[in-house]
């Protein structure tokens, strides 16, 4: 007993201080006010296996602004060099919405000059009037773009092929308008100026590398209304009904959670202590913090979690050893799951391209292990591809599904301390696959089964790959994505 009540007035102090620290935001502000967020980025090298460039990433709130004299990648600008370069994101929200992004880079010179642009800009809108939404990319655009000698059109979400090695696109974009809460209307938008995809190795970078420039993205969300009047106290009869307790899409909580009682829990970092951390995404990645940013289509309308931005297929890892639960779909998050360690701290995966065979409800799985793949399923559709990533630690269990403290700071962490040693050649064999049946593995990167790899064996991969056979295209594949197959099992194919 002694023990419960300890626990209990440490749970109450906790609350007490949260409160002080969010003040008096709470559901009833976050339903009468609209919301808005925004990102951009001016040029982005994503490189498999390699650690690529990335310049003017910002996003808002609060609004940012970032600028540079130029770019270059690599140091030797043979790749990619441009000239100055400007990045911004604002926003603004009350019983309306505005967020606008935008990003410009001048002087674009690519491969040496086989792409060449004057300019390119990225710009996104979006803006709310009463419970409607709505946005625009009128100010994005591609001036003097010359493609392998030759001018070329651009128009939105054009394509222009690049001889043998590759294709771009001018003017990437999606929305998304669906309604929110109480029927109220949001925007969510993106736009890429020029996205430059390789299919076979060029100028000393593989295949799947790919180059954005000029990204921009805005989401508003429409207010819902003002809040209920509040009834003044008197004697009833009537009990009252429980609140429910806010949930991930598609989770069930466990018994012990309770009701969420505040706001966006802020400036709490517990000590994660289960044991050796693992980033959960393999190979090169990008990531901001956006917690607590405005979205309209989940439980509290904020951000509960950071995206993890990756190149599509990239593999994703269980972050600690314990028991992965709740795989499957749900519209937000799409493929998703949530893996618990040894200390009941919880994290949440979503927007999964594929699971592999050790996404299972109940399984237990290592740090580092292969559970499934980066995409954009959900209500991602109309963004990059990206791993949604989020940290509930047990002590904030209570609040239910709003107890996700910022992830930024763990996972600054485990990509600067690595935990596990990332090496090219993803790491780890444990076990041989007999079922000769395709996995979701086999049927995103077309080899067999490669859940089981780790990160904690160097070498694995290779022979889980010479015991496989792997030849043709799927060498080529796998070698896209920075893996490197045994000289005999590469030498099978082209």
């Amino acid at each position: 007993m002694r023990r419960v009540a300890k626990r209990l007035s440490v749970t109450l102090l906790l609350a007490g201080l949260l409160l002080l620290a969010t003040g008096s935001s709470g559901a009833g502000g976050a339903r009468s006010t609209a919301g808005a967020s925004a990102r951009a980025f001016a040029i982005r090298v994503a490189v498999p296996g390699q650690a690529g460039a990335e310049a003017g990433a910002i996003s808002a709130p609060p609004d940012h602004a970032a600028f540079g004299s130029s770019f270059t990648y690599p140091a030797d600008g043979s790749i990619v060099t441009t000239g100055s370069l400007t990045a911004s994101a604002s926003t603004d929200a009350g019983s309306t919405a505005v967020a606008s992004a935008s990003s410009e880079v001048q002087s674009l010179i690519v491969f040496g000059g086989e792409i060449i642009a004057s300019s390119v800009n990225g710009d996104a809108r979006g803006v709310t009037r009463a419970r409607g939404a709505s946005g625009d990319f009128s100010g994005a655009g591609v001036a003097g773009l010359t493609v392998l000698g030759q001018p070329a059109a651009v128009g939105p979400n054009g394509r222009v092929a690049l001889a043998d090695w590759g294709y771009l696109i001018t003017l990437e974009q999606g929305t998304d308008r669906s309604s929110g809460a109480g029927g109220a209307q949001g925007f969510h938008g993106f736009v890429t100026a020029l996205a430059i995809h390789l299919t076979a190795p060029h100028a000393d970078l593989p295949a799947g590398s790919v180059i954005e420039v000029g990204y921009a993205e805005a989401s508003v969300q429409a207010s819902v209304g003002p809040p209920p009047t509040p009834v003044a106290p008197g004697p009833s009869t009537k009990k009252r009904k429980a609140p429910t307790t806010a949930k991930a899409p598609g989770q069930t909580r466990p018994s012990h959670a309770q009701p969420p009682m505040l706001g966006v829990p802020s400036g709490l970092q517990p000590k994660l202590t289960a044991g050796g951390y693992v980033f959960p995404v393999y190979g090169p990645a990008s990531f901001t913090n956006t917690y607590g940013a405005f979205r309209g289509d989940v439980p509290g309308n904020w951000h509960h979690g950071d995206d993890i931005f990756a190149p599509l297929g990239a593999p994703i890892l269980a972050c600690a050893d314990g028991t992965v639960f709740s795989v499957g779909w749900n519209n937000v998050g799409g493929n998703r799951l949530w893996l618990r360690d040894s200390q009941g701290n919880e994290f949440y995966y979503a927007h999964l391209s594929a699971f592999t065979p050790l996404a299972k409800n109940g399984h237990r799985v290592k740090a580092g292990e292969v559970v499934g793949f980066v995409g954009n399923t959900g209500d991602a559709e109309a963004t990059p591809p990206h791993l949604h990533f989020e940290v509930h630690p047990f002590g904030l269990l209570f609040m239910g599904y709003d107890g996700a403290v910022d992830p930024t700071s763990y996972l600054e962490a485990w990509k600067v301390l690595r935990d596990v040693r990332f090496l090219p050649n993803v790491a780890g064999w444990v076990g041989v696959v007999t079922n000769p049946a395709p996995r979701p593995a086999a049927i995103l990167l077309q080899v067999s089964d490669i859940s089981e790899a780790s990160g904690l064996d160097p070498g694995s991969l290779q022979r889980a790959m010479a015991a496989r056979g792997v030849r043709g295209t799927e060498g080529q594949l796998l070698r896209s994505l920075g893996f490197r197959p045994p000289r005999d099992v590469a030498s099978s194919g082209p």
